[in-house]
Formats: C-alpha cells, structure tokens, sequence
C-alpha cells in the first residue's frame, strides 16, 4: 500500500489592529518569518504583496482602529500563500488601469507578483484574500535547538493546562 508522504507545512499568523500602522508591521512579521523559514529569497515580493492586501483589508474595515485584521503566512510544497483576513465581506477586483490613477494598482501588483490570487469567502463574516508565490523548490524543515525547546514549554503547558489540580494544596 502507497502511503503519501506528508509534506511539510509551516504556517505563521498575526492579528493587527485595522490601522494604517499595520502595513508596516505586517511586512516586518513577514520579514522576520520568512527569515526564521530560511526562505529569504521571498521577502520582498511576499512584503510587497502583503502590504498591498493589507492595506486593502485596512481600507475596507471601517474606521481606523476599530476592527482587527489577520495576516498569515504559510509554506506549503513548492508554494509560499500570503493571506489576509478582513471583517467586510465585499469581493475585491482589479480596477481599469489609467496612466493618470493615483491609486487602485494594489490588487494589479498582487496580480503581477503572484503565481495566482483568489478569494476566499469563510462560513464565518469576512473574507481572506490569497495570494501564492511559488517557492522554486519544496520547503524544508528547519531545526531550530532554541525553537524546539518552546515548542516543549508550549506542549507542557498545554498538559499541564488539562490536568486536574489536587484539592487540599495550598
């Protein structure tokens, strides 16, 4: 019997107040997750393509500050998604494009940098905005001694969150 091969998924999110501010602080998680993935071939286009979502998602969100976008990363394969969740369920498209346009290239940008882009409408309000990067070569694990020992804080955390506590003690 065949069985697949899993293939490795790193995935990295971030949740930012629907401000302008977040344009620069999502390219600097991307920066540095990137880095972390070793995949740092790829930073300026996801950067670039990330801020435009982003900066989408923080005009489509009402007033400043008021709502909460996300942003995420995941490598996948031979493929890098940036993704951004906004609360406005409205379906962006590409504007005509006009010499003289001050704005309204964000989406085209997107268009010309990625390998595709697409919508995605959850069960839940709002919609996540995708963009995919093809990475040239499949992601691969990347052994971080400093990492794997958080990951096990984390887990036992997790275990010892579950587990009952004595009564008596104290």
């Amino acid at each position: 019997m065949n069985v697949p091969t899993p293939s490795v998924l790193y995935v990295a999110s971030i949740r930012l107040a629907a401000a302008f501010a977040a344009v620069s602080l999502s390219r600097e998680f991307i920066r540095r997750t990137l880095t972390a993935w070793e995949l740092a071939e790829q930073i300026d286009g996801a950067q670039l393509i990330g801020s435009e979502l982003v900066t989408n998602a923080v005009k489509m969100s009402g007033p400043a500050g008021s709502h909460v976008i996300g942003v995420q990363l995941r490598a996948a394969g031979g493929s890098l998604y940036v993704e951004v969740w906004d609360r406005d369920g409205g379906t962006p498209v590409i504007p005509e494009q006009s010499a003289d346009a001050e704005g309204g290239r964000g989406l085209f940008l997107v268009e010309a940098l990625s390998a595709r882009w697409d919508v995605f409408c959850p069960a839940a309000p709002g919609k996540v905005v995708w963009a995919e990067l093809p990475l040239g070569q499949k992601a691969e694990p990347v052994y971080d001694a400093e990492w794997a020992l958080a990951e096990a804080a984390f887990g036992q955390r997790v275990l010892d969150g579950v587990r009952p506590v004595p009564l008596g003690l104290g």
